[in-house]
């Protein structure tokens, strides 16, 4: 199957094409699979959304921007990434995981773009990084105006702002 559709939607042309196969291959396909780009993908995740909130809200406090993070970075936001670019039908997997439903695993499908965020990284630089996450992660998820409910922090956040009371 070819990714020239699949390059075509990421708004970019891949200079190494093996970076991308690689992002899109699981573990159970074979050796050179993704979980490094996804390790290396979740970080510059992290690192571009942290950078978007501070620029995007100067005033707001940490609580706040960490939960606001949490929300864009969680594994939902991924998947919906993955369902818009239709990652699935581009997965490399190993016949058990095509068996068991794997190219629609919200895991698998989460995964897979953090390891294209380290596959564009990696071929192109970090704007080329900034500029996938900010238009298929961050923009994406204010455009669908969903809000993170106002209850729900994750845990690190609650023990930030736990100790930040008790200074």
């Amino acid at each position: 199957m070819t990714l020239d559709a699949l390059q075509q939607r990421l708004g970019y042309r891949f200079s190494k094409p093996e970076l991308l196969q690689q992002a899109l291959t699981h573990r159970s396909h074979s050796a050179q699979h993704n979980e490094r780009l996804e390790f290396l993908g979740d970080s510059i995740l992290g690192f571009v959304t942290s950078d978007y909130l501070v620029r995007l809200h100067p005033d707001l406090p940490e609580g706040p921007l960490s939960k606001r993070k949490a929300h864009f970075v969680s594994a939902e936001r991924l998947y919906e990434a993955a369902r818009r670019l239709d990652l699935g039908k581009h997965l490399r997997l190993g016949k058990g995981e095509e068996l068991s439903g794997g190219r629609s695993k919200r895991a698998l499908l989460a995964d897979a773009v953090e390891a294209i965020i380290a596959a564009l990284y990696l071929d192109a630089g970090l704007e080329v990084a900034r500029s996938f996450v900010e238009t298929n992660i961050l923009v994406a998820a204010e455009e669908s105006s969903e809000e993170a409910p106002a209850g729900i922090s994750d845990h690190k956040s609650a023990l930030q702002e736990l100790a930040q009371a008790r200074k």
